[in-house]
């Protein structure tokens, strides 16, 4: 058995079993891969693909167990990389993140731009997503991070730590009458058609939850996954924009009236988070801290030993987060 041939298992499952799309991607021929392949399930005795002729069709469950096992070994091998990458070249690298549309768009500019100026040398790519292609990326090692709000749960995998709290606001133009009340309600919320998120992007499920305790249906007439998109559907007079705060930008959404919804919605928080055992380079640190200044190194270092999920969702549980 060679690390190559669990290289390629790996690799051709997550290209959808295009064998010819994954020796494009590993600079190698089409038969090399299949020869490889067919080697090793020879080796083993066992079929880790079901195939149709010369095409696979799906990976058999003997070989969806070969895999997890594989893409364990692959991530060790990688964190043996970036130990004697970080002793040799500590400013050199790269980082990849997940996230969605919100924290690409408005959380993470300023941070990223201070992480480019100090660490010039280290490639940044950003991927986004929704929360389960999110999750899915950090667990298969596509990405370094995963930063997400919504749907936890799908980040089982993950070592998930809290970096802030963030609350909503109602969007509706000058000369709109919600725009004229001293206190707005929930009730009066609920008059309008509703522009807002898709469920299960940035604190969706936290709206859902405010109207049901209230007995409410909301009148969700659009949604989408770009605060941009929504706010331009606010303009058309479609309904009444609910979006994350940081989105309301003072200047170039001067011609729309924010109003605060806090009291409306329980906050949401967002999280950054990375599989178990993965070997945080020296940048990797710094940019969790500059995300959020209370996950210092030694904070990071303390959660990653901890032995479950209920251990780390205790020591977070009393540190204040800063609100965005």
């Amino acid at each position: 058995m060679k690390l190559q041939q669990l290289r390629y298992i790996w690799e051709v499952a997550h290209h959808d079993l295009n064998v010819s799309l994954t020796a494009k991607s590993l600079y190698t021929s089409q038969p090399g891969i299949s020869k490889q392949i067919r080697l090793l399930e020879d080796e083993l005795g066992v079929e880790i693909f079901s195939r149709s002729g010369k095409h696979l069709t799906r990976v058999t469950p003997t070989g969806e167990k070969i895999l997890k096992i594989a893409g364990d070994i692959l991530r060790q091998v990688d964190g043996i990389k970036q130990l004697t990458q970080e002793h040799n070249s500590p400013n050199h690298g790269s980082l990849s993140i997940a996230t969605t549309h919100t924290q690409a768009r408005y959380a993470l500019p300023s941070i990223i731009e201070g992480f480019i100026g100090k660490y010039p040398d280290v490639a940044l790519h950003m991927h986004q997503g929704t929360p389960v292609q999110i999750s899915e990326k950090a667990a298969d090692g596509t990405v370094d991070f995963a930063i997400a709000t919504e749907a936890l749960e799908l980040f089982s995998d993950l070592l998930m730590m809290p970096c802030y709290r963030w609350n909503r606001c109602i969007l509706v133009p000058k000369d709109h009458p919600l725009a004229q009340l001293d206190s707005l309600t929930l009730e009066d919320v609920a008059l309008y058609s509703i522009v807002t998120y898709v469920f299960g992007f940035t604190g969706r499920s936290r709206l859902d939850d405010a109207f049901r305790e209230k007995g409410l249906k909301p009148k969700v007439v659009f949604t989408a996954t770009d605060a941009d998109v929504i706010k331009t559907y606010v303009r058309l007079g479609l309904g009444i924009g609910i979006v994350a705060h940081m989105a309301y930008d003072p200047e170039a959404d001067s011609d729309l009236v924010a109003i605060e919804a806090g009291h409306l919605f329980e906050s949401s928080v967002t999280s950054i988070g990375f599989r178990k055992g993965t070997y945080l380079r020296g940048y990797m640190y710094d940019f969790i801290e500059a995300f959020a200044p209370h996950l210092t190194r030694n904070v990071v270092d303390e959660a990653m030993a901890l032995p479950n999920k209920e251990a780390q969702e205790k020591y977070f549980a009393g540190i204040k987060l800063p609100v965005c």
